[in-house]
Order: C-alpha cells, then sequence, then structure tokens
C-alpha cells in the first residue's frame, strides 16, 4: 500500500479579488492566504508520509512580478526533498511555458512534465507509472487525452491532465475532452486540474477534480483542498479530502419570509453566520449575504439598505470577534403582495406601477426626468455628488435604480393609506 496527495490550482501569490476596494475588508490578513494554504499542503505530505505530490496544474497565478514566487517555492520544495517526497507537476493556462518569463531551476525531486507531448515517468519503489503533458501556450483547444500513451504494465497508472473535460461553468474550455476519452486509456487514476470545485467526475476508474487549495472570491465558497488518495495492495484507489484553505469564502442566503420587521431579518443572519463559525473551525470567514423573498420587512429594507447592511456587518464583528467579513449584502425582498396583479388593476396604484415602470424602462423619459431636476442637481452640495453613494440626478441608469428602489416604499405606502380608509 502506498499514499500520494492530489492537488490542483494553487495559484501561488494570487491576490484575494477586489477586496482592497471593500472598506475594512481584511486584505493584509489575506494576502497570504495562497501561500498559508500551500505550506499546509507540504506539511500535510509529510504528516501522511506519502510517496509523491502531484500539481495538476496552475501552480502559479500567470507570470511572477519577481523571483520571490519562485524563490519560496523551492524553499518549499526543500523540505519534501528532505522528507524523500518527489513532486510531480504539469503546467497550466496560467503557467504555460509562453506566460512566465522569469525562471529558476527547480530544485532536486521536483519534475515538471513537457510541453510538446505526453511523457511517463516511472517510480520503481511504488510501481508506479505517471503521464503527463503541460500547457505551452495559456490557451491550449485541442483534446490532449487522445496521444497520452497506454498503461504501463504492473504498474499503478496516473494521468495528470489540466482540462474542462466536457465544460464547467466560470472555466475556459482548455484542452477539452470526454470521459470516455479517459476510461479509454485504462489508466487506475486520472488526477486533472483547472476545474476549482472539488468533484469525483468519476468512480471506475477515479478521475478527480481536487479544486484549488484556497478560495479567492466570492464564487469560491466552502472548504478548499487536496485529496489524500491511498493504493491498497490491490491497486484500488480510494481519495479522500483534506482541507488546506486557511480563509473561507461562503454565500448565506436567507429566506426572510417569516420576518416581519428589518430587526427580525437580523436575527436570522445571524443565526446563520453563527451556524457558519461553528461548522469552520475557527477560520476567518469571508461571507456574501443574499436576503430574498417576499416579506413585510420588505420596507423596513428597502427604505433604508444603507443602515441594514451596516446592522449586519456590526452583527458580524459582535458575533465573530472580527474572525467574519461581511463582502456583500444582496437585499433583494419584495412586497408581500402580488406586484403582478397590483400592476393589472385599474386603481391608481395600478396606474402608479405602470407609469414607473414606463419611465423606467425608457432611457428617453429617463433623460427628460433628469433635465427637469437639473436645477436641483446644481443646488446639491459637492459632498453629495462625490463618492460611492453620490447622486446622479443626471444619470439615466442612476434615475432607473432609484425608481426600482423607490417603488415598492411607495406602493406600501399607498396601500397603507387606502386600507385606512
Amino acid at each position: 500500500m502506498f499514499k500520494f496527495l492530489h492537488a490542483a490550482d494553487i495559484h501561488l501569490d494570487s491576490p484575494m479579488h477586489k477586496l482592497e476596494i471593500y472598506e475594512g475588508a481584511p486584505a493584509g490578513e489575506l494576502r497570504e492566504a495562497a501561500r498559508r494554504a500551500f505550506e499546509n499542503l507540504i506539511e500535510l505530505a509529510i504528516t501522511e508520509e506519502v510517496a509523491f505530490l502531484v500539481i495538476s496544474g496552475d501552480l502559479y497565478d500567470g507570470d511572477w512580478k519577481d523571483y520571490n514566487t519562485g524563490l519560496y517555492f523551492v524553499s518549499q520544495m526543500r523540505k519534501l526533498r528532505e522528507a524523500d517526497i518527489p513532486v510531480f507537476i504539469i503546467a497550466g493556462n496560467h503557467d504555460a511555458a509562453s506566460r512566465i518569463t522569469k525562471s529558476l531551476r527547480l530544485p532536486e525531486g521536483v519534475h515538471l512534465f513537457p510541453s510538446d507531448k505526453p511523457h511517463t515517468v516511472h517510480l520503481q519503489n511504488f510501481d508506479v507509472a505517471i503521464h503527463g503533458q503541460s500547457f505551452a501556450s495559456p490557451a491550449v483547444r485541442t483534446n490532449l487525452a487522445l496521444k497520452y500513451p497506454p498503461p504501463a504494465k504492473n504498474c499503478f497508472n496516473i494521468g495528470m491532465l489540466h482540462t474542462c473535460v466536457t465544460g464547467r461553468e466560470g472555466h475556459e474550455p482548455y484542452a477539452p475532452c470526454k470521459i470516455e476519452d479517459l476510461r479509454s486509456k485504462a489508466y487506475d487514476y486520472w488526477a486533472l486540474g483547472h476545474v476549482h470545485q472539488r468533484e469525483i467526475f468519476s468512480e471506475d476508474p477515479l478521475v478527480v477534480f481536487p479544486g484549488n487549495i484556497q478560495g479567492r472570491h466570492a464564487r469560491e465558497t466552502g472548504p478548499k483542498g487536496c485529496m489524500l488518495v491511498e493504493v491498497e495492495d490491490s491497486g484500488k484507489p480510494k481519495a479522500s479530502f483534506r482541507a488546506l484553505d486557511v480563509a473561507r469564502w461562503f454565500t448565506l442566503e436567507i429566506e426572510a419570509a417569516p420576518a416581519e420587521t428589518g430587526y427580525d431579518v437580523l436575527d436570522l443572519i445571524r443565526e446563520g453566520l453563527e451556524n457558519l463559525l461553528e461548522n469552520n473551525a475557527g477560520l476567518p470567514l469571508v461571507v456574501r449575504i443574499r436576503v430574498f423573498g417576499d416579506s413585510r420587512a420588505h420596507d423596513d429594507l428597502a427604505s433604508n439598505t444603507e443602515r441594514w447592511t451596516s446592522e449586519i456587518r456590526s452583527a458580524a464583528i459582535d458575533i465573530s470577534g472580527g474572525l467574519v467579513w461581511i463582502e456583500k449584502v444582496k437585499l433583494e425582498t419584495d412586497l408581500p403582495v402580488s406586484l403582478k396583479s397590483l400592476k393589472s388593476s385599474s386603481g391608481p396604484v395600478g396606474e402608479l406601477l405602470a407609469y414607473i415602470d414606463e419611465v423606467g424602462n425608457d432611457p428617453d423619459q429617463l433623460r427628460s426626468l433628469g433635465g427637469v431636476l437639473e436645477d436641483l442637481d446644481k443646488k446639491l452640495p459637492r459632498e453629495l455628488k462625490e463618492g460611492k453613494e453620490a447622486l446622479a440626478l443626471s444619470d439615466p441608469d442612476w434615475l432607473g435604480d432609484l425608481l426600482n428602489k423607490v417603488r415598492p416604499m411607495l406602493i406600501r405606502r399607498l396601500l397603507k393609506k387606502e386600507d385606512a380608509a
């Protein structure tokens, strides 16, 4: 029996995307997240006493800014060499030979597969054959799997490939192939890379995307890490996930239907955040919150979105002691009445809705509205016309967005007056 680690999409020195644009974001604490997750990978390899480590592409995040990235990588490889753990790497689209302009000689014990064609390396101590091919350019559109060699006899055969397979949402269609192409090679394990979401694509043979080792933005949610693969004496592999990330991204979906007030929504959010903290071992969490559904709390939320966003951020600080940072709040609730039926009604509320929709969907009418507000725009103090929350009375897009925000408040107030009458 032997064990090996399968990792991919390390993206060394990749930044946390766009955190720096948000006030209060923990950009400093998260800047080194990719390196710290990589160090966890190295530590896991040594602790588990694995036979070898395979990295299936995108070790780097593109061209190095300077040589520090390469020097850091060499320092980590030295630890594995001292533990007698060899490393096998294929270059992906982010670290293709034509993209990395700086380079350092790879340390002993690290093998980078060439990009001209698939090559095979034999590990005699374990009767293992590893087959792989690097990307020669950032955009490889051909099916590389077709040219991989037949399995080596009397060996455990591993295929390393950076690919989208049949395609994955949010990922470029690089080195596309079909699962039948992989199965036809009769390998025992396919170590794939490129797709950042962990997935066991096939059980027989095992075809695995381990995902990336550290989430970097709001679309890379949940635990991130690598696969520990144990190969029994029978030659059958078993893969299990091992988390490596040092900070996690989540999207917290809150159904607001039960809520009567904004504070009720806040309680639901607090409960959701507490569950995330409990289930993620004290790691720093970056959370995007989406509140949705028809709710009586809609009027509270829509009337002062800035206030409720700040209330949510405050609650996150209070319950987590700074471990949770709210990346974005999306308040997408609606009134607990059918706007569709109101819109089709012949009463004043229906007429108002129809008029708001007519103006909001007509750029010419929005520009005309901006002209009507021109005198008011000139009188606004400078501080109201600058920054992220600036009033842009002459901008048709801004006015259209404003109408969408104002409409539910107007409807609620008119409905209340009709009920009272």
